[in-house]
């Protein structure tokens, strides 16, 4: 059965693009906050090949729960630490253009990760900008519209105390 969305809808279904539930992939992302002045700032970094403003995600890790593949992601990619949540905040899908040429359905589940630590130095410095946002600029910043939803209705004081 398809889902029936409205016309002013923020965000449409996912779209598989034809592929086969096999061929979808699945990537973990963080959402990298801090608190400024009482209010949620996001973190943002730059896509290695377009430079287009995205949260940092990858492929899961052998051997890792899915909220540490994005926490090592956060590090890798936008040289950032800090308190990690297990509980996804939700996910969105996306296209990935494979260096073949190929593009690739994928969904990204994403991680709250409240930043402690920020790095100088970190592995994809030279490939990427980083840059602090607040929650309605970084919505209007990243281009899938699941993604700005999740950003748009991020509320830290909702997270689970741990």
């Amino acid at each position: 059965m398809k889902e029936q969305r409205n016309q002013g809808s923020a965000f449409a279904p996912i779209d598989m693009l034809g592929a086969k539930k096999t061929g979808l992939r699945t990537q973990f992302a963080a959402l990298c906050y801090r608190m400024r002045k009482g209010k949620p700032e996001i973190l943002l970094v730059t896509s290695r090949r377009t430079q287009r403003w995205i949260i940092p995600k990858g492929w899961p890790q052998d051997g890792m729960r899915p909220a540490q593949s994005a926490a090592v992601e956060a590090l890798e990619e936008a040289g950032v630490e800090g308190k990690l949540h297990d509980n996804s905040l939700g996910l969105y899908s996306y296209t990935k253009q494979h260096v073949s040429g190929r593009t690739l359905p994928c969904v990204a589940v994403v991680y709250p990760l409240k930043v402690k630590t920020i790095h100088d130095r970190y592995r994809e410095v030279k490939q990427r900008k980083r840059k602090w946002f607040s929650l309605a600029n970084a919505a209007r910043k990243v281009s899938e519209p699941e993604l700005a939803h999740l950003i748009r209705s991020f509320d830290p004081n909702r997270l689970p105390k741990k």
